[in-house]
């Protein structure tokens, strides 16, 4: 059975294009967050500064995402991806004149400094269209019978290319400097664009014409509090990742603890998606879960530990291998969630939904970030990374003695 749903997958052009286009286009954030973490890091040298990058993204994804699902339920996705990747180009050529050797002879830092966060802001506007469609959109790509597998694989390979856009990033920075590390940001950028134009616009799917657009936004948001599996599963997932921002510190291991540069850095990021892209192959290839609720609350106090292990140690191989593991338990939950949110979400409301989850888990990793870097700013960074991996424990500890509904959930 899991062979002829491969076999069908592997025949769908238009899902082997849209699986390319996130590829390319997660390749390109990927590296462009590496890039700017350093540049920003080495300008100011204060881990709040990087703190701000996330609060930078976070803002305008929460304050668009319920219109941004609206408008993907009663629109055509295929052209809010589009113009959303168009967007991120345009900001991603600011950031590279914004970094060039000129701008830094011609202006101040701080000149810089806001540039580069107002071009950060844009994108997250960008990303906050990006992320509710493109969940919405998947549907309507494939049978629904292969929509399980589908997401599984459209997670691995976001998690594949997290694990080259990184790595490659900090080669790319330490050998041939940020002004052409970003040609290679835009040129990601434009193959997934190519790739999405490949795809057919799709039928938009008939809403309630009663409905006023309040009514619309408020309907997500009433599905999501009122089916107690998805938000078991949102919560425990925002508040684990909010506490477990460990990763937009990277800069400060890499700069100030670990010693090991930019490509360090790169290898660093990369650990918990190499973790989590061998976690996704190796759940690919299993049967379901019985009690997949059960095993969520397992893998996010693993993550939770995990941290906690990364921010005790002072040597770049063990703590390679405790953000492997981070990205190894992360990726579980990332299935497990995303399988519960395609399954239980009515087709007329899946762009909605996917907005609140991006309030949820989407923003969680940039304000996330933005604890992190305050946590750090205030405790000092080994303490901040300890103190998070902690509350995520707690949270663990609390959800699995309040959440019933997630822990009797079965496929």
């Amino acid at each position: 059975m899991t062979k002829n749903i491969s076999s069908e997958l592997l025949k769908n052009k238009e899902f082997k294009f849209f699986v390319g286009a996130r590829m390319c286009l997660t390749i390109a954030l990927q590296i462009q967050a590496v890039i700017v973490g350093w540049e920003i890091f080495k300008i100011t040298k204060d881990p709040l500064s990087l703190g701000l990058i996330g609060l930078a993204e976070a803002i305008p994804a929460i304050s668009i995402a319920l219109y941004a699902g609206h408008i993907a339920d009663v629109s055509s996705k295929r052209n809010i991806i589009k113009w959303s990747i168009i967007t991120m180009l345009f900001c991603s050529f600011g950031l590279l004149i914004a970094t060039s050797d000129e701008m830094h002879f011609s202006f101040p830092d701080h000149i810089i400094l806001t540039t580069m966060y107002v071009l950060i802001f844009l994108s997250g506007l960008a990303r906050g269209f990006y992320a509710p469609t493109g969940f919405s959109f998947l549907s309507q790509l494939v049978d629904r019978s292969l929509l399980t597998k589908a997401s599984t694989w459209n997670s691995s390979a976001w998690q594949i290319a997290a694990i080259i856009g990184p790595a490659l990033g900090g080669l790319l920075y330490a050998t041939i400097g940020i002004t052409n590390t970003f040609l290679f940001v835009l040129a990601f950028t434009i193959i997934s664009l190519i790739a999405i134009l490949r795809i057919k616009s799709k039928p938009i799917i008939p809403q309630n014409a009663n409905e006023t657009i309040a009514e619309r936004l408020m309907e997500g948001v009433k599905f999501v509090f009122k089916n107690k599996v998805i938000l078991n599963a949102l919560s425990l997932d925002l508040f684990s990742v909010l506490f477990g921002g460990a990763v937009a510190l990277l800069p400060v291991f890499a700069d100030e603890i670990l010693n090991v540069g930019a490509e360090g850095l790169g290898l660093l990021r990369a650990a918990p998606s190499l973790g989590a892209s061998l976690t996704m192959v190796w759940i690919s290839m299993q049967k379901h879960p019985k009690r997949p609720g059960i095993l969520l609350l397992y893998c996010v106090a693993g993550f939770g530990l995990s941290i906690i292990g990364f921010g005790l140690s002072t040597n770049l191989y063990l703590s390679l291998f405790m953000l492997f593991l981070s990205g190894a338990f992360d990726s579980v939950s990332v299935v497990i969630r995303g399988n519960i949110l395609q399954l239980q979400t009515p087709d007329h409301m899946r762009g909605r939904v996917s907005a609140v989850n991006t309030i949820f888990i989407g923003s969680s990793n940039e304000i996330g970030a933005f604890e992190s870097g305050v946590a750090a700013k205030f405790l000092n960074t080994v303490p901040s990374v300890i103190f998070g991996g902690s509350m995520t424990l707690l949270i663990v500890a609390y959800t699995s003695l309040k959440a019933k509904a997630l822990k009797k959930f079965k496929y």
